[in-house]
């Protein structure tokens, strides 16, 4: 090791150390998902990893299923300085003026972890985590949940099923326009009041995935799944810039480390969480799971693709065609 590498490990030390000495930084994790869901395990990994990179200088207070802050309010808590670490799904940022996130909102623009990942884990995805910093925020991570399925409490097998049903969605400008051009009715409903929602049936249906649909007891009142794959559900995890920026550059380097390997970490176990639950989801008998023929596909594919279009102008086109480019989606297949 050169004398400068050994300096600046011994300041480091020095500097981790220190900080330990004094009460711990406290940081406050919240989210609305269970703890046994891809970004509930995440941020228990992260909490681990911090501790241990910091060597104590950090304490990590994880609080899940919205025990802390709820669907609508943690977004805001977050800016005010009430909460240190969030991970809001994608489409939260829309309503924020943010609307190069409502991309991944757009219906079957990725056929695979493999294309999602050339944009999360490449410069687009590093230019949208940049964008947040105006509004005070600072990107640090993308996490996977896992592509969505289709429910009801009728069958589902053609896009015509869905028509004149009311479906929940998450608030995004993308996913009304998605349920229209399935003949469904929208209705924006927070995630903590989706259950109820559905057993009162002042919802018929939802998209989720299905670590999400089983972690919230949705097959219990859903009688009917279609495994369409036909968006993706993925979560920015975010932190308060002017806490981030104030950090101690040790302490700040040590949560940077436990981010990028708890990160790894949430999107390796993504797929097989959500493979597990569908597999609990047939299991418990309660819902009909039907897998689509490739022409039932197709016919959702062909209904949702004039989304692409339509929400081009809101998203930026440019952003649009240089997703296309990075996954080889080609819009002319259909």
């Amino acid at each position: 090791m050169s004398v400068r590498a050994l300096l600046i490990a011994v300041l480091s030390v020095v500097c981790v150390g220190a900080a330990q000495a004094a009460d711990p930084i406290v940081v406050k994790f919240s989210h609305v998902v269970a703890p046994n869901t891809p970004k509930g395990m995440g941020a228990e990994r992260f909490k681990t990893l911090a501790e241990q990179y910091s060597n104590g200088a950090v304490r990590v207070e994880v609080y899940p299923n919205s025990t802390l802050y709820k669907d609508k309010e943690e977004m805001e808590a977050l800016q005010l300085g009430a909460v240190e670490i969030i991970a809001p799904s994608l489409a939260k940022f829309g309503p924020l003026g943010l609307r190069v996130f409502e991309a991944f909102d757009l219906p079957y623009i990725f056929d695979s972890y493999a294309e999602l990942h050339k944009v999360t884990g490449g410069p687009l995805g590093a230019r949208m985590l940049e964008s947040l910093e105006p509004r005070g925020i600072a990107g640090l991570a993308f996490w996977d949940n896992g592509f969505k399925s289709l429910s009801a409490n009728a069958p589902i097998r053609v896009p015509d099923d869905l028509r004149g049903k009311k479906m929940r969605i998450q608030s995004s400008k993308v996913l009304d326009a998605q349920m229209r051009a399935l003949g469904a009715l929208p209705q924006v409903t927070a995630f903590d009041e989706v259950f109820a929602a559905l057993k009162a049936g002042v919802v018929d249906g939802t998209e989720n995935p299905h670590s999400n649909f089983f972690t919230q007891r949705m097959h219990e009142v859903q009688s009917h799944m279609l495994l369409t794959d036909h968006g993706y559900l993925g979560y920015a995890v975010i932190t308060n810039k002017k806490f981030w920026d104030g950090l101690p550059g040790a302490v700040r380097d040590a949560l940077a480390r436990a981010m990028r390997e708890a990160t790894d970490y949430t999107n390796q176990i993504a797929k097989a969480e959500n493979d597990k639950a569908l597999a609990a989801i047939r299991a418990a008998g309660t819902t009909e799971v039907r897998v689509p023929s490739a022409e039932e596909r197709q016919a959702f594919k062909k209904a949702l693709l004039p989304v692409h279009r339509a929400m081009a102008p809101r998203i930026g086109k440019d952003l649009i065609e240089a997703i296309y480019d990075e996954t080889g989606f080609d819009p002319d297949d259909l």
